[in-house]
């Protein structure tokens, strides 16, 4: 199933939410690989990379696990269906395909992007009007502290 971009959510548009509901495309910054850990379920251990990801509008974290490590280098472009934007075992916001998802590589280095704000980098709290919604409380940094700047 095609996904046109029109139904692309762009990355400023994205709130915390534990639903595989976002379709979206991003260029791949950079890549680091994370120590493994082991699975409680399975007693394996999985091998998983944090990337900074970037559109037109905003930037954030991009969780990859197992053999999507590999399958990306820096400069892919990458659409995301059926992905989910939440919290990580360290309390931090991140994009991943997660279970149901599909991350798949559509170009490379042709993808204009902005390095901030960084949605990982927000503190999220609860819309008080909407107890079931996040919010934008506050930005812990404009920018990566992962993945910092070059310049």
């Amino acid at each position: 199933m095609a996904s046109s971009s029109s139904s692309w959510i762009a990355l400023k548009d994205l709130v915390p939410a534990a639903e595989n509901n976002i379709n979206t495309r991003f260029i791949l910054l950079e890549k680091r690989n994370i120590p493994s850990r082991t699975m409680e379920s399975q007693g394996k251990q999985e091998r998983t990379c944090l990337a900074l990801v970037a559109d037109e509008t905003a930037a954030l974290h991009f969780q990859l696990w197992g053999e999507e490590c590999d399958a990306f280098d820096e400069g892919d472009i990458i659409r995301l269906t059926n992905g989910i934007f939440s919290y990580d075992r360290n309390k931090q916001a991140v994009l991943r395909a997660g279970k149901r998802g599909k991350a798949e590589k559509v170009g490379e280095f042709t993808l204009a992007f902005v390095e901030t704000p960084n949605l990982s980098e927000v503190r999220w709290s609860h819309d008080p009007n909407n107890p079931r919604r996040l919010v934008q409380e506050a930005v812990i940094s404009p920018y990566s502290r992962i993945f910092p700047p070059l310049h």
